[in-house]
């Protein structure tokens, strides 16, 4: 995937592109992540999708900013179809990223042919506040490892950023709180708004969301699948393969 960036509302966002001539699938990641989580899923994709992974404000090898309203999260997005001059394509979004992409097809339904929404509800309510004793730079690798703690840290190691300075997270936890909170709500209104084809993705092992709370958001809102795979909230990064199975299977029904 190649890394490239634009710039808007005075930020510069990077974003990895598989190029080609497939149709196009923006991926949206979660908190903490960032665009490179969906490379091996762009390369299962290839050549028929054109994967396009958003580092999103705050993130990887984007600009930090000043505000993280839901309203920044959506225009961004638009910003990205607009400078790939993108007429429709399909979403896929993961938590944070999965909210972003069901409220901006809400918002722009011209613009999006499908949705792929992994381990996130209509209702959301998140605390990231323990991710602020992640702050500051950690003499070694290791140290800040163990700051994570063994659940968290494989999610994160492959973003870590390092310089003569030590080790730090690629972004700054108190954005990430403050995002959370206004990420946090309810959200049935645009989640229902819409009806372009939709698989709805769990993990079994999530603690973030619940089975129950999924399948009403599938039975509420039309064309829409929900699907129970292995793995916990980030469903792509711990059943790679069970992930690109079902959504393979679901964009060649389009």
């Amino acid at each position: 995937m190649k890394r490239d960036q634009f710039q808007h509302n005075g930020l510069t966002f990077s974003y990895l592109d598989e190029q080609g001539s497939g149709k196009a699938l923006i991926a949206l990641h979660a908190h903490w992540m960032e665009g490179l989580t969906f490379a091996p899923l762009a390369k299962a994709l290839a050549p028929e999708w054109r994967v396009i992974a958003l580092d999103q404000r705050g993130h990887g090898h984007s600009d930090h900013a000043t505000t993280y309203s839901r309203e920044d999260y959506l225009v961004d997005v638009e910003a990205l179809f607009n400078h790939l001059n993108l007429k429709d394509a399909a979403l896929l979004g993961n938590s944070l990223g999965g909210i972003n992409a069901y409220q901006f097809a809400a918002r722009h339904p011209n613009l999006v042919k499908a949705l792929i929404i992994e381990d996130i509800g209509a209702e959301v309510s998140g605390d990231l506040s323990f991710v602020l004793e992640w702050q500051g730079t950690f003499p070694t690798k290791e140290a800040l490892i163990e700051r994570i703690g063994p659940r968290l840290s494989p999610y994160l190691q492959d973003f870590f950023l390092h310089d003569s300075n030590g080790w730090k997270v690629a972004f700054e936890p108190k954005d990430m709180v403050a995002s959370q909170n206004l990420t946090n709500g309810d959200h049935w209104a645009e989640w229902l708004v819409g009806s372009c084809p939709t698989l709805l993705i769990r993990g079994e092992d999530s603690r973030v969301t619940n089975a129950e709370h999924l399948e009403e958001m599938a039975r509420r809102r039309p064309n829409t699948r929900f699907l129970s795979l292995k793995g916990g909230h980030v469903v792509h990064v711990d059943n790679p393969a069970g992930f690109e199975d079902a959504v393979k299977t679901f964009l060649h029904a389009l």
